[in-house]
């Protein structure tokens, strides 16, 4: 090769390289500072609730929330695989589930303090973009629409991220939005989404707690008139849980406020990234003239708290600890591809903790990249291949529950992909059913036709 063809092939490897960018997505981190290993595992960690935590060993159970140890591992590994990420997404949910009256505000804070603290020393040189998850109030899930200690101390806390326009709409309600690492062109939405969960007393009777929607929405008006490109991220999603039929987590007119705002600014926003679940999944945003458009997509993002729901009706409801890479396109925040990795609590215990890659969206369902076009493909073929959903079900755990997806399994999990609102939430699960069900009776069908051939 001449050196001029390779100072060009240089020069253009260089630019494909600078339009890629790659940011961690960590959430979910519910650190119980009871967690000791004894003889009693009923008395292993606050938060099983005294389950047994039959497994438990040095980075935790499927029973309990996360150990130091696990959360501590789960950071310094996120600094081997990616050590200089362009920014990191924490969505929030810092303190162990355990009663109200076992926590106090000052425990809260000191949680949310010490992953902070923890965040900053492994990555002292990266912008980090939080949201408050249920679990980071006292009470839990209280969040109030007013200013109050929590917001203040927790701004404070994050002031290194914080510019001095976020820190204040962040004291007042728990959401700020910023230049996305202050570039013209994009911008970060971080939302207070707490105030619209079903288990908040406080909001319960507002029309738009804080003035958030109303906020979102100048800010994502503003967003299109300068021709910005936007990410959302936020701790509680709207829509419903893949894992408990009907189990919805917003108000319903809060969750069609959120659906309308999405289907109104689509074009300027180009990722949302949210928590909560626990689980590996996402939920699409379709056109309400066209059921066939894809607007937007939201990713549900896997926790690294291992613990093993308590909701009533989940059955096995634990997941591997999980964290996530996004790669995207520096040029148009375009998402690329998803690179989740995790690590095997049982041969974690058993042996030494070694974070792997799970997966690559990319490679492991066939579709060229992240954008909502392709994850409609991922949602059309989860409702038509049995494989390529058993393969999604896996993942929606985290690699922890391997049986098989019925046909009831796979109407909740394409309904929630599909239908964030109430409505066709309910139409998709009869849909899907009737589907279900035809095709479960189509090889009966095909056997009953050959025998009564065969006796012509």
């Amino acid at each position: 090769m001449s050196a001029v063809k390779l100072l060009l092939f240089c020069l253009l490897f260089k630019e494909v390289v600078a339009l890629s960018g790659n940011f961690w997505h960590i959430t979910d981190l519910h650190l119980d500072p009871s967690y000791t290993l004894n003889n009693k595992p009923e008395l292993v960690c606050e938060s099983s609730g005294r389950r047994p935590a039959a497994n438990a060993g040095r980075f935790g159970d499927y029973a309990c929330d996360s150990p130091w140890h696990l959360i501590n591992s789960s950071i310094y590994a996120m600094k081997d695989i990616l050590p200089d990420p362009d920014f990191i997404v924490w969505t929030g949910d810092d303190t162990p589930h355990i009663p109200n009256e076992d926590l106090g505000e000052e425990a809260v804070l000191s949680i949310i303090r010490n992953l902070t603290d923890l965040i900053n020393l492994v990555f002292p040189n990266s912008k980090v973009y939080s949201a408050l998850g249920n679990h980071d109030y006292h009470p839990k899930s209280q969040h109030p629409a007013v200013p109050n200690n929590i917001y203040d101390r927790t701004a404070d806390m994050w002031q290194k991220w914080l510019d001095p326009d976020s820190r204040k709409t962040f004291k007042r309600g728990g959401y700020y939005t910023e230049k996305l690492l202050n570039r013209t062109g994009f911008r970060m939405l971080v939302l207070n989404t707490n105030f619209y969960y079903d288990q908040n007393k406080l909001t319960k009777d507002m029309d738009d707690p804080a003035s958030q929607f109303s906020w979102a929405d100048e800010v994502l008006t503003k967003a299109a008139n300068n021709k910005e490109k936007v990410y959302i991220i936020g701790h509680v999603p709207p829509g419903f849980f893949e894992k408990k039929r009907n189990k919805s987590w917003y108000r319903s007119e809060f969750n069609e406020k959120y659906l309308e705002l999405i289907q109104k600014h689509h074009p300027v926003i180009l990722g949302q990234f949210f928590g909560h679940h626990h689980t590996d999944a996402f939920r699409m945003f379709y056109d309400s003239e066209n059921e066939d458009t894809p607007l937007s997509t939201m990713f549900l993002s896997p926790g690294v708290s291992p613990w093993k729901t308590s909701l009533p009706g989940v059955v096995d409801g634990a997941n591997n600890p999980g964290i996530r890479v996004f790669e995207y396109d520096t040029q148009t925040l375009l998402v690329k591809d998803v690179v989740t990795y995790y690590l095997n609590l049982t041969r974690a215990n058993a042996a030494r903790g070694r974070w792997e890659k799970e997966y690559r969206l990319t490679e492991s369902f066939g579709v060229p990249d992240a954008s909502p076009a392709s994850m409609h493909q991922v949602l059309k073929r989860m409702a038509e291949d049995r494989c390529y959903l058993q393969k999604y079900y896996k993942f929606n755990s985290v690699s922890y529950d391997l049986k098989e997806c019925d046909s009831d399994c796979r109407a909740d999990h394409v309904c929630s992909a599909r239908e964030v609102d109430f409505e066709s939430y309910e139409k998709c699960l009869e849909k899907e059913g009737a589907a279900s069900i035809s095709a479960g009776l189509l090889p009966l069908l095909s056997v009953a036709v050959s025998l009564v051939l065969a006796n012509r």
